[in-house]
Protein backbone atom coordinates (compact mmCIF):
# COMPACT_ATOMS: atom_id res chain seq x y z
CA UNK A 1 0.00 0.00 0.00
CA UNK A 2 0.69 3.49 0.08
CA UNK A 3 3.58 4.72 2.39
CA UNK A 4 2.43 7.04 4.99
CA UNK A 5 4.09 10.02 6.07
CA UNK A 6 3.56 12.65 8.38
CA UNK A 7 3.98 15.18 6.39
CA UNK A 8 0.65 16.84 4.54
CA UNK A 9 -0.48 13.92 1.55
CA UNK A 10 -2.96 12.91 -0.29
CA UNK A 11 -4.52 10.17 -2.68
CA UNK A 12 -7.78 11.44 -3.54
CA UNK A 13 -6.61 11.90 -7.27
CA UNK A 14 -6.68 8.36 -7.15
CA UNK A 15 -9.75 7.73 -5.79
CA UNK A 16 -12.57 6.97 -8.56
CA UNK A 17 -15.75 8.15 -7.95
CA UNK A 18 -19.17 6.56 -8.24
CA UNK A 19 -22.56 7.69 -8.50
CA UNK A 20 -24.73 4.78 -6.70
CA UNK A 21 -28.13 6.64 -6.76
CA UNK A 22 -28.84 5.24 -3.31
CA UNK A 23 -27.30 5.34 0.25
CA UNK A 24 -24.78 2.72 1.00
CA UNK A 25 -26.04 0.65 3.90
CA UNK A 26 -22.46 -2.09 3.48
CA UNK A 27 -19.49 -2.75 1.79
CA UNK A 28 -17.69 -6.06 0.86
CA UNK A 29 -14.89 -7.02 -1.34
CA UNK A 30 -15.74 -10.56 -3.36
CA UNK A 31 -11.80 -11.23 -4.61
CA UNK A 32 -11.17 -7.69 -6.39
CA UNK A 33 -14.81 -6.24 -7.10
CA UNK A 34 -16.51 -4.03 -4.57
CA UNK A 35 -19.71 -5.25 -3.15
CA UNK A 36 -21.87 -1.66 -2.76
CA UNK A 37 -24.92 -2.56 -0.61
CA UNK A 38 -27.47 -0.21 -1.06
CA UNK A 39 -30.11 0.50 1.15
CA UNK A 40 -33.03 0.49 -1.73
CA UNK A 41 -32.39 -3.36 -2.40
CA UNK A 42 -29.93 -3.50 -4.84
CA UNK A 43 -26.09 -4.60 -5.03
CA UNK A 44 -23.35 -2.61 -7.17
CA UNK A 45 -20.37 -4.89 -7.95
CA UNK A 46 -17.47 -2.53 -8.84
CA UNK A 47 -14.31 -3.78 -10.41
CA UNK A 48 -12.97 -2.44 -14.39
CA UNK A 49 -16.81 -2.06 -14.69
CA UNK A 50 -20.02 -1.76 -12.46
CA UNK A 51 -22.45 -4.52 -12.29
CA UNK A 52 -25.84 -3.76 -11.24
CA UNK A 53 -28.28 -5.85 -9.49
CA UNK A 54 -31.23 -5.99 -7.30
CA UNK A 55 -31.29 -8.73 -4.49
CA UNK A 56 -34.04 -7.37 -2.33
CA UNK A 57 -37.49 -5.59 -3.15
CA UNK A 58 -37.66 -3.58 -0.38
CA UNK A 59 -34.68 -2.12 1.91
CA UNK A 60 -31.43 -4.08 3.18
CA UNK A 61 -31.27 -4.36 7.13
CA UNK A 62 -28.09 -6.25 7.42
CA UNK A 63 -24.96 -6.88 5.61
CA UNK A 64 -22.39 -9.93 6.31
CA UNK A 65 -20.46 -11.69 4.18
CA UNK A 66 -17.52 -14.74 3.41
CA UNK A 67 -15.05 -15.60 0.90
CA UNK A 68 -17.55 -16.28 -1.82
CA UNK A 69 -20.80 -13.92 -1.21
CA UNK A 70 -22.14 -11.26 0.29
CA UNK A 71 -24.74 -12.02 2.61
CA UNK A 72 -27.68 -9.70 2.74
CA UNK A 73 -31.18 -9.62 5.05
CA UNK A 74 -34.09 -7.28 3.71
CA UNK A 75 -37.15 -6.08 4.92
CA UNK A 76 -39.06 -8.66 2.47
CA UNK A 77 -38.61 -10.91 4.43
CA UNK A 78 -35.48 -13.04 2.55
CA UNK A 79 -32.03 -13.96 3.28
CA UNK A 80 -29.55 -13.81 -0.09
CA UNK A 81 -26.39 -14.52 -1.47
CA UNK A 82 -25.04 -12.48 -3.79
CA UNK A 83 -22.36 -13.92 -5.87
CA UNK A 84 -19.07 -11.97 -7.35
CA UNK A 85 -20.73 -13.43 -10.65
CA UNK A 86 -23.68 -11.05 -10.00
CA UNK A 87 -26.02 -14.09 -9.34
CA UNK A 88 -28.13 -13.53 -6.71
CA UNK A 89 -29.26 -16.45 -4.49
CA UNK A 90 -32.23 -16.31 -2.32
CA UNK A 91 -31.50 -18.36 0.78
CA UNK A 92 -34.27 -18.65 3.57
CA UNK A 93 -37.89 -16.31 4.08
CA UNK A 94 -39.60 -15.36 6.57
CA UNK A 95 -42.79 -14.51 5.12
CA UNK A 96 -44.07 -11.58 6.46
CA UNK A 97 -41.42 -10.73 9.00
CA UNK A 98 -38.35 -8.77 8.61
CA UNK A 99 -34.67 -9.93 8.60
CA UNK A 100 -33.26 -7.79 11.33
CA UNK A 101 -29.34 -9.65 11.26
CA UNK A 102 -27.30 -12.10 9.02
CA UNK A 103 -23.71 -13.35 9.95
CA UNK A 104 -21.61 -15.73 7.58
CA UNK A 105 -19.85 -18.77 9.63
CA UNK A 106 -16.16 -19.82 8.24
CA UNK A 107 -17.67 -23.16 6.60
CA UNK A 108 -20.13 -21.31 4.61
CA UNK A 109 -23.31 -21.80 7.02
CA UNK A 110 -24.99 -18.71 8.19
CA UNK A 111 -27.04 -17.68 10.86
CA UNK A 112 -30.06 -14.72 10.75
CA UNK A 113 -32.61 -13.23 12.87
CA UNK A 114 -36.24 -12.08 12.74
CA UNK A 115 -37.51 -10.57 15.84
CA UNK A 116 -36.25 -12.42 19.06
CA UNK A 117 -35.51 -15.71 17.30
CA UNK A 118 -32.25 -16.22 16.03
CA UNK A 119 -31.89 -19.34 12.75
CA UNK A 120 -29.06 -21.06 11.92
CA UNK A 121 -28.56 -23.15 9.06
CA UNK A 122 -25.39 -25.32 8.59
CA UNK A 123 -24.15 -26.03 5.23
CA UNK A 124 -24.86 -29.92 5.86
CA UNK A 125 -27.46 -31.02 8.44
CA UNK A 126 -30.35 -29.68 10.21
CA UNK A 127 -31.60 -26.00 10.67
CA UNK A 128 -32.02 -24.91 13.92
CA UNK A 129 -33.65 -21.88 15.96
CA UNK A 130 -33.56 -20.29 19.32
CA UNK A 131 -35.84 -17.52 21.09
CA UNK A 132 -34.47 -14.80 22.54
CA UNK A 133 -35.61 -12.77 25.57
CA UNK A 134 -36.10 -9.86 23.08
CA UNK A 135 -35.36 -8.63 19.32
CA UNK A 136 -31.93 -9.64 18.36
CA UNK A 137 -29.52 -6.79 18.11
CA UNK A 138 -26.29 -8.52 16.75
CA UNK A 139 -25.12 -11.64 15.47
CA UNK A 140 -21.95 -13.08 15.39
CA UNK A 141 -19.89 -16.38 14.61
CA UNK A 142 -16.89 -17.19 16.52
CA UNK A 143 -13.30 -17.26 14.39
CA UNK A 144 -13.21 -20.79 14.18
CA UNK A 145 -15.92 -23.27 14.39
CA UNK A 146 -20.14 -22.20 14.44
CA UNK A 147 -20.60 -21.07 17.90
CA UNK A 148 -22.70 -18.14 17.58
CA UNK A 149 -22.94 -14.98 19.82
CA UNK A 150 -26.37 -13.18 19.53
CA UNK A 151 -26.76 -9.38 21.35
CA UNK A 152 -29.72 -8.42 23.09
CA UNK A 153 -31.35 -6.23 25.47
CA UNK A 154 -29.80 -7.59 28.98
CA UNK A 155 -26.51 -9.39 27.55
CA UNK A 156 -25.09 -11.97 25.35
CA UNK A 157 -26.11 -15.22 24.24
CA UNK A 158 -23.21 -17.90 23.29
CA UNK A 159 -24.75 -20.62 21.52
CA UNK A 160 -23.40 -23.91 19.39
CA UNK A 161 -26.28 -24.70 17.32
CA UNK A 162 -24.94 -28.02 16.74
CA UNK A 163 -24.67 -29.16 20.30
CA UNK A 164 -26.89 -29.90 22.87
CA UNK A 165 -25.51 -27.87 25.62
CA UNK A 166 -27.47 -25.06 27.07
CA UNK A 167 -26.59 -21.74 25.46
CA UNK A 168 -24.83 -19.62 27.70
CA UNK A 169 -25.76 -16.24 28.98
CA UNK A 170 -23.13 -13.23 29.05
CA UNK A 171 -25.05 -10.34 31.26
CA UNK A 172 -25.38 -7.01 31.61
CA UNK A 173 -27.99 -4.71 31.77
CA UNK A 174 -28.72 -2.54 28.64
CA UNK A 175 -29.89 -2.96 25.10
CA UNK A 176 -26.98 -4.77 23.09
CA UNK A 177 -26.81 -4.00 19.49
CA UNK A 178 -23.25 -4.86 17.30
CA UNK A 179 -21.27 -8.06 18.68
CA UNK A 180 -17.72 -8.44 17.49
CA UNK A 181 -15.60 -11.59 18.57
CA UNK A 182 -11.92 -10.96 19.11
CA UNK A 183 -9.64 -12.85 16.39
CA UNK A 184 -8.27 -15.57 19.23
CA UNK A 185 -11.81 -15.91 20.34
CA UNK A 186 -10.91 -14.49 24.20
CA UNK A 187 -13.52 -11.66 24.02
CA UNK A 188 -16.53 -10.89 22.55
CA UNK A 189 -17.46 -6.79 22.86
CA UNK A 190 -20.79 -5.60 21.75
CA UNK A 191 -21.97 -1.90 21.07
CA UNK A 192 -24.43 -0.40 23.33
CA UNK A 193 -27.80 1.61 22.94
CA UNK A 194 -25.83 4.06 25.07
CA UNK A 195 -22.27 5.85 24.52
CA UNK A 196 -20.34 2.73 25.67
CA UNK A 197 -19.11 -0.47 24.33
CA UNK A 198 -19.26 -4.00 26.50
CA UNK A 199 -17.32 -6.84 26.26
CA UNK A 200 -16.37 -9.99 28.02
CA UNK A 201 -13.22 -11.85 28.82
CA UNK A 202 -14.30 -15.40 28.15
CA UNK A 203 -11.85 -17.23 30.46
CA UNK A 204 -13.06 -15.67 33.57
CA UNK A 205 -16.10 -14.07 32.66
CA UNK A 206 -15.00 -10.66 33.85
CA UNK A 207 -16.81 -7.88 32.35
CA UNK A 208 -15.21 -4.96 30.22
CA UNK A 209 -16.86 -1.56 30.20
CA UNK A 210 -15.59 0.63 27.53
CA UNK A 211 -17.24 4.06 28.11
CA UNK A 212 -16.49 8.29 27.49
CA UNK A 213 -17.80 8.07 23.80
CA UNK A 214 -20.09 11.42 23.14
CA UNK A 215 -22.51 9.54 20.94
CA UNK A 216 -22.87 5.76 19.89
CA UNK A 217 -20.56 3.26 18.77
CA UNK A 218 -21.78 2.19 15.68
CA UNK A 219 -18.75 0.85 13.90
CA UNK A 220 -15.85 -1.28 15.14
CA UNK A 221 -13.58 -3.74 13.92
CA UNK A 222 -10.46 -5.51 15.44
CA UNK A 223 -6.92 -4.71 14.08
CA UNK A 224 -4.85 -7.11 11.97
CA UNK A 225 -3.77 -9.64 14.82
CA UNK A 226 -6.27 -8.44 17.69
CA UNK A 227 -3.97 -5.97 18.89
CA UNK A 228 -6.83 -3.04 19.04
CA UNK A 229 -10.26 -2.79 18.47
CA UNK A 230 -10.82 0.29 16.53
CA UNK A 231 -14.23 2.51 17.18
CA UNK A 232 -16.13 5.20 15.70
CA UNK A 233 -18.32 7.80 18.26
CA UNK A 234 -15.74 10.40 18.99
CA UNK A 235 -14.28 13.04 17.34
CA UNK A 236 -10.79 10.79 16.54
CA UNK A 237 -10.84 7.04 16.11
CA UNK A 238 -11.09 5.47 19.44
CA UNK A 239 -8.66 2.29 19.95
CA UNK A 240 -8.81 -0.10 23.08
CA UNK A 241 -5.20 -2.73 23.59
CA UNK A 242 -6.78 -6.32 23.09
CA UNK A 243 -3.04 -7.50 23.00
CA UNK A 244 -2.94 -8.78 26.42
CA UNK A 245 -4.52 -11.59 27.98
CA UNK A 246 -6.40 -9.14 30.68
CA UNK A 247 -7.77 -6.93 27.66
CA UNK A 248 -8.18 -3.17 28.24
CA UNK A 249 -9.19 -2.95 31.64
CA UNK A 250 -6.27 -0.42 33.25
CA UNK A 251 -5.49 0.65 30.18
CA UNK A 252 -6.25 3.93 28.24
CA UNK A 253 -7.12 3.85 24.64
CA UNK A 254 -4.57 5.11 21.73
CA UNK A 255 -6.61 8.05 19.84
CA UNK A 256 -6.08 8.52 16.23
CA UNK A 257 -7.05 11.14 13.56
CA UNK A 258 -8.35 13.69 15.72
CA UNK A 259 -10.53 16.34 13.86
CA UNK A 260 -13.75 18.50 14.80
CA UNK A 261 -16.12 16.30 13.64
CA UNK A 262 -16.92 13.10 14.50
CA UNK A 263 -16.04 9.39 13.20
CA UNK A 264 -18.47 7.52 11.34
CA UNK A 265 -17.03 4.62 10.46
CA UNK A 266 -13.79 2.34 10.89
CA UNK A 267 -12.22 -0.55 8.67
CA UNK A 268 -8.59 -2.09 9.91
CA UNK A 269 -6.54 -3.12 7.26
CA UNK A 270 -6.23 -6.82 7.01
CA UNK A 271 -2.67 -6.59 7.14
CA UNK A 272 -0.86 -3.53 8.37
CA UNK A 273 -1.21 -1.65 11.64
CA UNK A 274 -3.88 1.27 9.79
CA UNK A 275 -6.75 2.03 9.86
CA UNK A 276 -9.03 3.83 7.54
CA UNK A 277 -11.38 6.11 9.07
CA UNK A 278 -14.60 8.34 7.59
CA UNK A 279 -16.40 11.23 9.51
CA UNK A 280 -19.78 12.60 9.45
CA UNK A 281 -18.64 15.36 7.15
CA UNK A 282 -17.50 12.83 4.28
CA UNK A 283 -13.82 13.22 4.67
CA UNK A 284 -11.67 9.92 4.27
CA UNK A 285 -8.03 9.65 6.17
CA UNK A 286 -5.71 6.76 6.09
CA UNK A 287 -3.37 6.61 9.64
CA UNK A 288 -0.93 4.91 10.98
CA UNK A 289 -1.34 3.02 14.36
CA UNK A 290 2.45 3.36 14.80
CA UNK A 291 3.14 7.43 14.96
CA UNK A 292 -0.25 8.86 14.00
CA UNK A 293 0.67 9.37 10.32
CA UNK A 294 -2.28 10.61 8.26
CA UNK A 295 -3.12 11.22 4.37
CA UNK A 296 -6.06 11.82 2.78
CA UNK A 297 -8.37 9.36 0.83
CA UNK A 298 -11.39 11.36 0.27
CA UNK A 299 -12.02 15.01 0.77
CA UNK A 300 -15.35 16.29 2.97
CA UNK A 301 -18.64 15.84 0.47
CA UNK A 302 -22.30 16.80 1.59
CA UNK A 303 -23.02 13.34 3.59
CA UNK A 304 -21.32 10.94 6.13
CA UNK A 305 -19.35 8.66 5.42
CA UNK A 306 -21.09 4.63 5.78
CA UNK A 307 -19.26 2.13 5.18
CA UNK A 308 -15.66 1.00 4.31
CA UNK A 309 -14.21 -1.91 3.07
CA UNK A 310 -10.67 -2.88 2.51
CA UNK A 311 -10.16 -5.86 -0.41
CA UNK A 312 -8.65 -9.15 1.04
CA UNK A 313 -4.87 -8.32 0.29
CA UNK A 314 -5.10 -4.98 1.33
CA UNK A 315 -4.49 -3.83 -1.88
CA UNK A 316 -8.04 -1.93 -2.85
CA UNK A 317 -10.10 0.51 -0.56
CA UNK A 318 -13.94 1.03 -0.91
CA UNK A 319 -16.01 3.82 0.68
CA UNK A 320 -20.09 4.55 0.74
CA UNK A 321 -21.38 7.40 2.27
CA UNK A 322 -25.46 7.85 3.26
CA UNK A 323 -26.11 10.19 -0.02
CA UNK A 324 -24.97 7.39 -2.58
CA UNK A 325 -21.73 8.28 -3.24
CA UNK A 326 -19.07 6.10 -3.55
CA UNK A 327 -15.19 5.44 -4.33
CA UNK A 328 -13.02 3.04 -4.78
CA UNK A 329 -9.03 3.38 -4.51
CA UNK A 330 -6.44 0.54 -6.00
CA UNK A 331 -3.42 0.96 -3.54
Amino acid sequence: MAALSSTPSSLTSRLRRLDLGAGVVGLRFLGTAAGFVLGNGEIVLVEAEETRLRAHHGAVLSVASDARRILTGGDDGRVVATRGDGVAEPLAEQKGRWIDQVASATDGGFAFSAGKTAHFRPVKGEARSLDLPSTVGGLAFAPKGTRLAIAHYGGVTLWFPNAQAKPEVLEWKGSHRGVAWHPEGRFVVTTMQEATLHGWRLPDGANMRMSGYPSRVRSMEFTAGGRFLATSGSAEVILWPFGSKEGPMGKQPVMLAPRDVRVSCVAAHPKDDVIACGYEDGLVLMSRLADGAEILVRAPGASPVSALAWRGDGGALAVGTEDGAGGLLIL
